[in-house]
C-alpha cells in the first residue's frame, strides 16, 4: 500500500510527470534529494510504470469512439489467448477488459469515423474465428475520462 509522501509525490506526478524534481520536492515538502530517491524506489518497484503525453483525442483526429460487448464461442485457453493477442497488436484498442456478465471482453476503440470504425469490424473483428457476438455502443459524449488513480 502506498502512503504518506510516497502519495503525493505520485498524485503531483499524475498531475503534471514533466516537471522538475525541485518543483516536486518543494510541493511535497521534501529534499530534492530525497524526492529523487523516493520517485526512483517507485520507478525500480514497478509502481510508476512510465510517463507519457496526454493528447486530446479528437484534436489528434479520432473523433469517434465505442465500446464493444464481445461474446466468445469458445473458451479454451489457445483460442482466449490468440484473441488477446490479436486485440493487444491493433492501435485503435486503447483498453480491453475480461468482464463477467452478458460479455466476455469490453474493448473501448478510438477510430477517425464511422467509415474506419466499418473497416475496423469488417476487417478485424468479424475476421477473428470463435466469435459469438459483437455489440457496439458508441460514445456520444465524455463525461469522465481520468486517467489518475485517485491518491
Amino acid at each position: 500500500m502506498i502512503e504518506g509522501q510516497d502519495r503525493r509525490l505520485l498524485a503531483h506526478l499524475q498531475k503534471d510527470g514533466r516537471r522538475s524534481n525541485q518543483d516536486l520536492a518543494d510541493d511535497v515538502g521534501m529534499s530534492s534529494s530525497a524526492c529523487w530517491r523516493r520517485v526512483r524506489a517507485l520507478e525500480e518497484s514497478g509502481v510508476i510504470t512510465g510517463y507519457a503525453a496526454l493528447v486530446d483525442r479528437e484534436r489528434a483526429g479520432f473523433l469517434t469512439s465505442a465500446i464493444l460487448h464481445v461474446s466468445l464461442d469458445r473458451h479454451d485457453a489457445t483460442f482466449v489467448t490468440q484473441f488477446v493477442a490479436r486485440v493487444k497488436r491493433r492501435p485503435e484498442v486503447l483498453e480491453c477488459f475480461a468482464t463477467t456478465g452478458d460479455a466476455d471482453y469490453h474493448l473501448r476503440v478510438v477510430v477517425a469515423d464511422m467509415a474506419a470504425y466499418n473497416r475496423f469490424l469488417d476487417e478485424f473483428m468479424f475476421k477473428i474465428p470463435g466469435i459469438r457476438h459483437v455489440r457496439t455502443n458508441v460514445i456520444l459524449k465524455e463525461i469522465k475520462c481520468d486517467v489518475a488513480l485517485p491518491f
